[in-house]
C-alpha cells in the first residue's frame, strides 16, 4: 500500500512504530506537500475576488503551479521509502566471499546515492514552492494570512527535514565528485530556501 494512500491516523500510525520506514525522509515530504497545498488554498481563496482582480492571471498560474508541485511532492512520499528500502536490502545480501563483499558494498553505494537524490528532488521542490510563494506575497487574500504563514513554516521544515537526509547519506558515500555536487547544491538551494521562508513568516506576523 502507497503511504500516501493512508488515512492521516494510519500514517501516523505506521510513522510511530519501530518500522524503519516512513522516517524523516518521507514526513519532509509529506511537510512540503502541505505547504505547497496552502498556498494552492490561498489562491483559491483568492481567485475571482474584486479586491485582488488585478492579480487574477498570476494567481491563476500560482494555481496551476501549486497543483503541478503538490503531485510532485506526494509522488516523492513514496519514492523516498523506496529508496530506503533498497539500502535495507543490502543487508540481507551475502557477504561470505571477496566478491560478494564487494557487490555488497557496490549496491551499498549506489542504494546510499539513491537515498541521496530523493530528498535532493525534495529541496528543488521547496525552492519552487519558495519562489512562487514569494512572488505571493503582496497579491493574496489577507483573511488566509495564517494559511500563508503555515504554509512558509512546512515549506521551511521540509527543505530543512530534506537537507538531513542528504547529509546522513553523503557521509558514506565514496564517489568524491558526488558528494560536492549535491551538499553544494543543497547548501545553494537553503540559502535562498530558507531566508525567503522566514521573510514571509515575518511579514505575516508583523501584518497580523
Amino acid at each position: 500500500m502507497l503511504l500516501i494512500d493512508y488515512t492521516i491516523k494510519g500514517f501516523a500510525q505506521v510513522l510511530g512504530s519501530d518500522a524503519p520506514a516512513p522516517g524523516g525522509g518521507s514526513t519532509a515530504a509529506l511537510e512540503g506537500a502541505l505547504g505547497i497545498s496552502l498556498l494552492r488554498m490561498v489562491g483559491a481563496l483568492t481567485a475571482g475576488r474584486k479586491k485582488y482582480a488585478e492579480h487574477e492571471a498570476f494567481i491563476a498560474r500560482l494555481i496551476e503551479q501549486a497543483e503541478e508541485i503538490q503531485t510532485e511532492f506526494l509522488e516523492v512520499i513514496d519514492e523516498d521509502t523506496r529508496a530506503f528500502n533498497q539500502v535495507s536490502a543490502v543487508f540481507e545480501m551475502p557477504k561470505g566471499t571477496d566478491e560478494e563483499k564487494t557487490a555488497r558494498k557496490n549496491a551499498m553505494q549506489e542504494a546510499l546515492k539513491a537515498c541521496t537524490k530523493t530528498p535532493y528532488k525534495m529541496m528543488q521542490l521547496c525552492d519552487r514552492s519558495a519562489a512562487l510563494a514569494s512572488a505571493a506575497l503582496d497579491k493574496y487574500n489577507t483573511n488566509a494570512a495564517s494559511d500563508f504563514g503555515v504554509a512558509a513554516l512546512s515549506l521551511k521544515a521540509a527543505v530543512q527535514g530534506a537537507w538531513l537526509n542528504i547529509l546522513i547519506n553523503i557521509g558514506g558515500i565514496d564517489d568524491a565528485a558526488f558528494v560536492e555536487e549535491y551538499r553544494s547544491g543543497g547548501q545553494a538551494i537553503l540559502a535562498k530556501v530558507l531566508p525567503a521562508a522566514d521573510h514571509i513568516y515575518q511579514s505575516i506576523e508583523q501584518s497580523l
